[in-house]
């Protein structure tokens, strides 16, 4: 029930009087945030902070998907290069490669994609040449 400020009372009275109360309730205690640094205050102002926060808190980007594809791809190639294993090298090629399939198929803006999902045996291949020490297919056994 919302209290209604008394007749012949200032609202930053009453406004303080409701403030205070409610401290001395604990109302105000162990908020979020409480005793932590306000976040980006020494920044200059942005007019555009708020929106920036949703895309960061919610994981939303506003690079046309072409292009976050290609990023894509380069983080996957460089995680394959360190993979333990045969088993892991072919979940990630196929994991980029559904990702090329459905952004080749449902891009909406920005620059079209021209990347082709890769050749699973090709990469596995490469991965296996690349391994300085010959054991690239060692421990694999049938995990997977």
């Amino acid at each position: 029930m919302t209290e209604q400020k008394p007749p012949k009372v200032s609202w930053e009275s009453w406004i303080e009087r409701k403030i205070r109360e409610s401290m001395e309730r604990g109302e105000f205690d162990n908020l979020p945030g409480h005793g932590e640094p306000i976040p980006d205050l020494a920044r200059p102002y942005d007019e555009l902070w708020w929106l920036r926060k949703k895309l960061r808190d919610e994981e939303l980007s506003i690079e046309p998907p072409g292009l976050t594809l290609r990023k894509e791809l380069d983080d996957t190639r460089a995680r394959i290069a360190a993979a333990g294993g045969e088993a892991e090298v072919r979940r990630l090629v196929a994991a980029i490669n559904e990702r090329i399939v459905y952004v080749n198929s449902h891009i909406t803006f920005g620059p079209p994609s021209d990347i082709v999902p890769l050749d699973v045996e090709r990469v596995v291949a490469q991965w296996r040449d690349a391994d300085p020490t010959g054991e690239s297919g060692a421990g694999d056994g049938s995990a997977g």
